[in-house]
């Protein structure tokens, strides 16, 4: 067997615990945000191809790209206008149908 000496787990100084958490948070948002952004598209979608109302489709899109830049430029990454406009675009494709 090798003889083994003394473990050196990092040569880095300092401790970089507060990287690693903005990275998650970044993370979590960015989970967030893009998941209420496709689901926005997505119904969108729904209206415009199941329905044929092609320009609730373009305003909806639209109003799900700006929203989700919003989102992601919100510091607490809670993008309250996708989840309004998730909300109004469900309520267009009810009505229309």
């Amino acid at each position: 067997m090798a003889d083994h000496g003394v473990t050196e787990y990092a040569k880095a100084d300092g401790n970089d615990y507060a990287e690693h958490r903005g990275t998650y948070h970044f993370f979590t948002k960015m989970t967030l945000v893009s998941t209420l952004a496709l689901c926005s598209f997505m119904v969108s979608f729904a209206i415009g191809g199941a329905n044929g109302h092609w320009g609730i489709f373009t305003i909806g899109t639209l109003a799900s790209v700006a929203a989700c830049a919003i989102g992601l430029a919100s510091e607490d990454g809670k993008p309250k206008l996708l989840f309004g406009l998730l909300g109004v675009l469900v309520l267009a494709l009810i009505i229309t149908s």
